[in-house]
């Protein structure tokens, strides 16, 4: 799992030892065979690689973005690995090639996963003008990620022995990478059966892709499915509100119902406690109290009603202590994993498969003088500050990728909002610098954590981690450019702010991003204050963020877990619109009932399946946004 992700529930994660040996493919070996099982980095495959690159990279910001949260692609990645292998290498594709492809499409996902930090900026830069008036282009933008994220890439390089061979953690969405390589890659002796369903996974995804895409040609995306009756309001004295002005109800998104059916049942329940919160309880508080408020002043009875940019303005301050103080408590309760994190780099060494030392020294040389150089000429930047996000990033990697390897659950947002109030108190008063050295520690940090999935993958199909570097190297920039330009595109076409006409009803559900909402937000509050909140937003941000704690706290234990709702999940429900949230939980229950009724079944299909309607409808959002960018 990768940055701002719910603790998902990650079917198909045991993987039989026996099924990812090598010597699965035993039999008589054309000339350089023995070269591809270890997955040598040859043209078509390096083709390959880039193409799924340039298909993730582009795809990701519109899920990131709709959806709140990461979902992990490295499944996604293998099966459009498979696709255009299978074109490129016809019979000699194999799992150690898909290995490689699938490990520059995750890169330039996680690459593009910092679409977050540019919607930060820009909700920012709408919510405050008079603070903050940066403007990432797309040139600075690609610069300055591919510069971070490659010094991500190659710092994790030395700690792949480490974490992945000695200590053997394990990486599950790795482990999960790897069962779905060796699905599309059945062994020569291999049963009609087995092979059968190797490629029913395949078509799986491609139905799956076939009718996400197609539905998302045929409906508008701010297309709202009421769930209460037409024309129903609120009663209680709060005028006429009607709850699907506050976008309640379901959306038309197969990409929702897909996410829903990944995730679990767990998150999307916890999800939508914080949606019902979010978006029916407290517009009914909210304007009860502007009528308290208004009546007060005129002894008249006021007849506006909260909009749902107002809502998000209040709730999102609640969903930001919630989200903040339970991340850093889930880090508090694993201190003893970083200790044993710093005691033991010591022992950690480098192998002759793996990128040679000297060239990570050159690399990191090389990619901290670049980075310093963006910041300091394109952002305003001083060096000696960027040194300290890139000094401040290491123990942030260690930390992310621990707890990462043991729980599968990247706590890298968490540990950026932490990084904002370093830098509040390094700089008090810069918002730029805040946001522009935390989004750099976040950065690198997050780029070194889909690397170590990769290896994970790797190390249990024999794949030289030497090659899986220099394909996540290649598919860096290919990723920065991807969210570089796709970003202002997909903001142009479908827009990061709800559109709302004169009397702010929604006329056009715009893609708010919670994880850039809540970074821009906790930026506001390192720089106004707590005082600068309303009241009643100050006191939830109080009573979240213990509550934060609290359930962190108490999901800690195992017996308790399933019983106490996700914060992450809480909070990031809160953030994301109520339809898509309710359409995700329909794809959990989905998820659930079809897992009950046959496991096995579910086994094969689910994970395929639900990858597939997650990608078709991000590739026609992109494919929809470069037409209209073109066009225009």
């Amino acid at each position: 799992m990768s940055h701002e992700e719910p603790d998902i529930e990650v079917p198909n994660a045991k993987v039989a030892t026996d099924r990812l040996e090598a010597p699965e493919h035993a039999g008589p070996l054309a000339p350089g065979s023995v070269k591809l099982l270890q997955g040598e980095l040859e043209t078509p495959t390096i083709i390959a690689g880039i193409l799924v690159a340039a298909v993730m990279g582009a795809s990701y910001p519109y899920m990131v973005l709709k959806l709140g949260f990461g979902p992990n692609v490295s499944v996604v990645a293998a099966f459009f690995g498979f696709l255009f292998l299978r074109v490129l290498s016809g019979s000699r594709y194999n799992r150690w090639q898909n290995n490689l492809a699938e490990a520059a499409g995750t890169s330039a996902a996680q690459t593009a996963f910092m679409c977050v930090l540019l919607g930060g900026f820009d909700i920012l830069r709408h919510n405050r003008p008079d603070l903050f008036a940066m403007e990432l282009t797309p040139i600075k933008s690609f610069l300055w990620l591919t510069a971070a994220c490659s010094l991500g890439v190659l710092l994790a390089v030395p700690l792949r022995r480490h974490f992945i061979v000695d200590e053997k953690l394990p990486f599950v969405d790795g482990i999960a990478t790897a069962e779905t390589l060796v699905v599309m890659d059945p062994p020569r002796n291999a049963t009609p059966a087995v092979k059968r369903a190797a490629m029913a996974a395949f078509n799986a995804m491609m139905i799956g892709i076939a009718a996400s895409g197609l539905l998302m040609l045929f409906r508008t995306d701010a297309k709202l499915i009421p769930i209460i009756p037409e024309g129903w309001d609120v009663p209680w004295g709060v005028g006429a509100l009607a709850l699907a002005d506050q976008g309640v109800g379901a959306s038309y998104s197969l990409l929702s119902i897909g996410s829903g059916m990944i995730v679990g049942l767990r998150i999307n329940v916890s999800m939508m406690l914080g949606g019902v919160f979010a978006w029916v309880i407290m517009p009914i508080v909210i304007a009860q109290q502007h009528i308290a408020v208004h009546h007060a002043a005129t002894g008249m009875v006021p007849t506006d009603k909260p909009t749902r940019t107002e809502t998000l303005f209040w709730v999102m301050w609640p969903a930001t202590g919630m989200l903040v103080l339970g991340g850093l408590t889930a880090l508090a309760l694993r201190w003893r994993l970083l200790v044993e994190t710093f005691v033991s780099l010591k022992n950690a060494r480098i192998g002759s498969d793996e990128l040679p030392l000297g060239v990570v020294g050159f690399g990191v040389l090389a990619c901290t003088i670049a980075l310093c150089t963006v910041q300091a000429v394109l952002l305003g930047m001083p060096v000696w500050m960027t040194l300290a996000a890139i000094v401040l990033s290491v123990p942030l990697m260690l930390v992310g990728l621990r707890v990462l390897g043991e729980t599968n659950w990247g706590p890298i947002s968490a540990l950026s909002n932490m990084m904002q109030g370093v830098f509040a108190a390094i700089a008090p008063g810069n918002i730029a610098a805040n946001m522009v050295a935390s989004g750099t520690t976040g950065t690198i940090a997050t780029s070194s954590e889909a690397i170590m999935q990769d290896y994970r993958a790797g190390e249990m199909i024999g794949t030289k981690p030497r090659n899986l570097t220099i394909m996540q190297l290649i598919a860096v920039p290919v990723g920065a450019a991807a969210v570089s330009w796709m970003y202002p595109a997909l903001v142009k076409t479908f827009g990061i702010f709800d559109t709302t006409d004169a009397s702010g009803h929604v006329i056009k559900a715009g893609l708010t991003s919670p994880i850039s909402n809540k970074w821009a937000g906790f930026a506001q509050i390192l720089k106004d204050g707590a005082s600068a909140l309303p009241t009643s937003a100050l006191w939830a941000l109080i009573i979240f963020s213990i509550l934060g704690a609290v359930f962190t706290v108490l999901e800690s234990n195992p017996k308790l877990k399933n019983w106490i709702p996700s914060p992450t999940g809480l909070g990031i429900g809160i953030l994301v619109p109520f339809n898509v949230v309710f359409t995700m939980f329909l794809g959990g229950i989905i998820g659930h009932v079809w897992e009950k009724r046959s496991k096995a079944n579910a086994d094969v299909y689910m994970i395929p399946l639900a990858s597939g309607l997650i990608a078709g409808e991000a590739l026609v959002a992109v494919v929809g946004a470069i037409y209209l960018a073109i066009k225009g």
